[in-house]
């Protein structure tokens, strides 16, 4: 699908050029007339991920749009491509916003991925909140590859129930993955939204703003799951940090 929107190379991936509220009209516009769009909400994390492996990285940049989830996202695509982007797309807070846009239209979703338990009260949530949203169905993240077979019977039921946008909750770079994978054989809006589903489930606690406004998240998640988190801000954030630096000084973007 041809998206009219401006795309700029940070080291490699297609971020589009967005903010909040263009981002989720051409969502909401897509969705209401059940047109094919994919879309990433994609942090540092994310972009380490793809520019260290080539497969992941071509499946990103199949992906219609990009979205910039990190502040230091945002920084570069400023410093690079002087964007004059004044906030990063963080994919929690584009959920809701598509979420509020949505309930407007009485937009029907499916929601997939992350624990039954974390899907039903992320479905309550979503019904108290933003009551004209319908959600025709669920599917719980298996934590593993599907089989042939399971995959198919996913593809079936959500078109099936034939929702207007599916939401995708697998974490990076799983949603990626299955979003890229599905792009001819799901027909609407997917939205890969990292840990949105566990933030509006209320199961995980959100950085205070300001450590937000200063691309410090990665600390407080830091902070909330060392166990699990230390391994990729350890490497991933010192790599990206490198990168920016090679880059402001012998201005090699991609």
């Amino acid at each position: 699908m041809d998206i009219n929107i401006r795309k700029v190379s940070v080291f490699g991936i297609q971020y589009a050029v967005v903010d909040y509220t263009s981002a989720a009209r051409l969502i909401i516009e897509r969705a209401i007339r059940r047109e094919r769009c994919s879309v990433s909400a994609l942090a540092v994390h994310g972009l380490m991920e793809a520019y260290n492996q080539p497969d992941f990285k071509a499946q990103v940049n199949q992906l219609d749009l990009v979205v910039p989830d990190g502040q230091p996202i945002r920084w570069a695509m400023n410093w690079f491509h002087q964007c004059g982007l004044k906030d990063r797309v963080y994919g929690p807070e584009l959920t809701i916003r598509v979420l509020e846009a949505g309930n407007n239209f009485g937009l029907s979703i499916f929601l997939f991925g992350s624990k039954q338990a974390t899907l039903s009260l992320l479905a309550k949530n979503i019904q108290a909140k933003y009551p004209n949203i319908q959600i025709v169905g669920m599917q719980a993240d298996r934590f593993r590859d599907a089989t042939i077979e399971e995959d198919l019977a996913d593809i079936h039921l959500i078109n099936h129930l034939k929702p207007q946008l599916v939401l995708v909750g697998r974490g990076c770079p799983r949603q990626e993955k299955w979003v890229a994978n599905h792009l001819l054989s799901i027909s609407v809006p997917m939205m890969a939204v990292g840990a949105a589903f566990d933030f509006l489930a209320g199961t995980l606690d959100q950085a205070p703003s300001w450590m937000q406004n200063n691309g410090l998240e990665w600390l407080y998640r830091l902070y909330k799951e060392p166990g699990r988190l230390w391994k990729r801000y350890l490497f991933t954030n010192s790599q990206f940090m490198f990168l920016l630096i090679r880059a402001l000084f012998f201005k090699q973007y991609r």
